[in-house]
């Protein structure tokens, strides 16, 4: 069944009678007949400032000067034409459309179950790595075109299977006309990546994209947890992210005023750089935006690790930081009976045999809990010997 018509520049177009995704303010709907477009209607009727702001970013052009790979997808959904209606009236804008399967939005990196449906074996943390290290690269190329994201979250980004980035809501980006230096301020935010001056109201700027984009840097090197989670020993009722941001209340610097979530990951699994960046973002940088690390030093930090990554002996699909002398994931699923990165692991029950430990692949060298345990098992052979000799 087929919805509504609207014009794109002159161009008649009938929209799908369903949207793929729709929030507060628009929704976004598939053309029929056009998969390589979706349009953005709003669902109060825009006013002149709105289309103003439209027009202004259809004679932009950010990023399309940068040299990329030929698969890589571009940075940016920007608005390609206006959407009217009949009588000629504002209603929204086009887009390219990046959806599923090709496109999943960041926030599926976050969840081993979502990592393992949407990118299968691909999603280890050498992949994580790399899509932080895009994300920054992305922030600090629209910080250079004098570009600030605004409303910055792990939903208004999207993630091919290479790891590539693509920002979506485009008409938020806050930006002045290169004209006439009109301002065009963002209007929106995230909650949960909102820093202190953004959440009473202040405006979006490099330092507030700073701050977001040290939580999400920090959540895809820990598949998923997010730095300000956890509940303060001290809070009277359920605390939220939003109150621990505000607080400066995070367990990446203070663990032991924050009672974390199970299942939390160890801030030690960050490289000590990057360790030290995000403990400047989510310590002084939280209420101080001067001292907050930028995109640039993120992406630096991020390109020198990307080069020292570890792949276990044992497990080729656990990859971890080169300053760890184990695989923290392989301990993590000895403890837990949970891993992280690979099929889930079967804790046995009583009277049912436990599996021998992982043999190394030859060539490489044996993990250091290995040796451990065969040194052990070695010792306890030799007593038993001794004792009935």
């Amino acid at each position: 069944m087929s919805g509504r018509t609207v014009f794109l520049d002159g161009r008649r177009v009938t929209l799908a009678e369903l949207p793929l995704k729709g929030g507060g303010q628009a929704a976004v709907f598939p053309v029929v007949g056009d998969d390589g477009i979706v349009v953005k209607l709003y669902r109060e009727a825009p006013g002149l400032k709105e289309e103003l702001r439209l027009k202004r970013m259809l004679t932009m052009s950010p990023l399309v000067t940068r040299p990329t790979d030929a698969s890589q997808p571009p940075e940016l959904a920007w608005p390609t034409a206006l959407a009217r209606g009949p009588e000629g009236e504002f209603l929204g804008y086009a887009m390219r459309r990046f959806g599923e399967p090709q496109h999943v939005q960041l926030i599926g990196l976050f969840t081993r179950a979502q990592r393992l449906k949407l990118f299968g074996d691909r999603a280890d943390w050498r992949f994580l790595l790399g899509v932080a290290w895009n994300l920054a690269f992305m922030t600090a190329r629209m910080h250079y075109d004098d570009l600030v994201i605004g409303d910055f979250s792990s939903s208004n980004v999207v993630v091919d299977a290479n790891g590539f980035v693509t920002f979506l809501d485009c008409d938020s980006i806050a930006f002045s006309d290169p004209a006439t230096g009109e301002l065009f301020p963002c209007l929106m935010h995230t909650t949960d990546y909102s820093s202190p001056e953004r959440q009473a109201g202040g405006p979006a700027t490099r330092a507030t994209d700073e701050f977001a984009l040290a939580v999400l840097v920090y959540q895809l090197l820990t598949a998923g947890n997010h730095p300000f989670g956890g509940v303060p020993h001290d809070s009277a009722s359920e605390s939220t992210v939003k109150d621990n941001i505000a607080a400066s209340i995070s367990y990446v610097v203070r663990p032991e005023r924050v009672i974390m979530p199970r299942g939390t990951i160890d801030p030690s699994v960050l490289p000590p750089e990057l360790l030290a960046l995000a403990r400047t973002a989510f310590g002084p940088g939280v209420h101080d935006p001067a001292t907050r690390p930028s995109a640039e030093a993120w992406l630096r930090a991020l390109d020198k690790e990307r080069a020292l990554v570890r792949v276990c002996p044992a497990r080729p699909l656990h990859a971890f930081g080169s300053h760890l002398t184990a695989c923290p994931w392989c301990t993590r699923a000895a403890l837990t009976g949970h891993d992280v990165f690979n099929v889930p692991v079967v804790v046995p029950g009583p009277g049912v045999p436990q599996p021998g430990p992982p043999v190394p692949t030859p060539g490489e060298p044996w993990p250091t809990g290995l040796k451990v345990a065969l040194l052990i098992l070695a010792v306890m052979i030799l007593v038993v010997i001794v004792a009935n000799a």
